[in-house]
């Protein structure tokens, strides 16, 4: 191989089937699935294309430097034996043949290289830069589960077997109001907001198959989040040990039909309508299904606000108590 040449050389990338990445205990493995591949170690949660592909054109894109060694007793030393590699990476057949790997090791002394070795072989090469290739399977997910912006929101109800309360949006564009507020208190209005729009960048930790038999998971706990356009997310959630998990179901409650009548000329602000009306119900129906097999861990964070309770988004209202007692 010449100076700065690349170093996997004819790979087709339509004959992968199989992709398996990382080392030991955060290996993992990706499968193609018709159009698609999925994340084996993740119940074959769907992953990004995108992430996919820009993965396979990063291995193709690695270039290197001439022959370092071709001895396998030199591999140990330099990283790329298997059992010592920050990273491995293999592309398979649908038959579970090896198309190419590459071994990725420690890096060079001098000069931002890295040692690599293709695999099946023993020749290790050093690249001219050090590969960033992502070995987190989480990188090849989307994460995101629902993204709404706060002024599409009309309304979020939360609740819990002990109580229920729903916010509202304000009169102002950044204004939240507690419905049916308790007399002498008052809301924080900070608390409030932090609850109503959750959902503006809900991302999840992890994911798992629903049902799973053995979850052993109670979703106890319901956030409801009620759109201008007729859209209904409602969460559910549920605690285990330290961590929390949710079910997220879609639902497009405007059942009215879109129609034309014939010979009738639609101004453009009602066409504007009934195709934002259609967008919205399309979406929804793909959030529906995209969502409705799956339970997502969540960050700490984000489930605090999903569960607030009442009390902690109120204060006393001293003006109003002190008008009560005289003062």
């Amino acid at each position: 191989m010449e100076t700065s040449a690349h170093l996997i050389q004819g790979l087709d990338p339509s004959n992968i089937d199989t992709i398996s990445l990382g080392t030991s205990d955060k290996a993992f493995t990706l499968k193609r699935d018709g159009n698609q591949f999925v994340v084996v170690n993740k119940d074959n949660y769907p992953a990004e294309s995108a992430a996919i592909n820009s993965f396979i054109t990063s291995c193709m894109d690695i270039k290197v430097e001439g022959l370092f060694t071709d001895n396998p007793l030199n591999h140990k030393d330099l990283g790329v034996a298997e059992e010592d590699a920050n990273s491995v990476i293999k592309f398979l057949t649908s038959d579970s043949e090896l198309l190419v790997g590459i071994i990725i090791g420690k890096n060079k002394d001098q000069g931002s290289g890295t040692f690599v070795r293709v695999i099946p072989g023993d020749k290790v090469y050093v690249t001219l830069d050090r590969p960033w290739i992502k070995d987190d399977v989480m990188n090849y997910v989307n994460r995101n589960i629902i993204t709404v912006d706060r002024q599409e929101i009309k309304s979020v109800t939360v609740s819990s077997s002990s109580e229920t309360y729903k916010l509202k949006s304000g009169d102002d564009t950044e204004g939240v109001v507690i419905e049916d507020l308790p007399p002498g208190k008052k809301q924080k209005a900070d608390d409030a907001k932090s609850v109503f729009t959750v959902l503006n960048n809900l991302r999840f930790e992890d994911v798992m198959k629903n049902p799973t038999a053995d979850s052993g998971l109670t979703f106890n706990k319901e956030y409801i989040c009620y759109l201008k356009d007729s859209t209904v997310y409602t969460l559910k959630i549920a605690k285990k040990d330290d961590k929390s998990y949710i079910t997220c179901s879609t639902e497009f409650t405007d059942k009215t039909p879109v129609t034309k009548e014939q010979g009738v000329v639609e101004s453009e602000e009602e066409l504007k309508k009934k195709e934002a009306k259609l967008l919205a119900r399309e979406k929804a129906q793909k959030m529906s299904a995209r969502h409705k097999n799956w339970i997502y861990e969540i960050a700490e964070f984000d489930a605090k606000k999903l569960t607030k309770q009442l009390s902690e988004l109120l204060e006393e209202n001293k003006v109003e108590t002190e008008k009560k007692i005289g003062f």
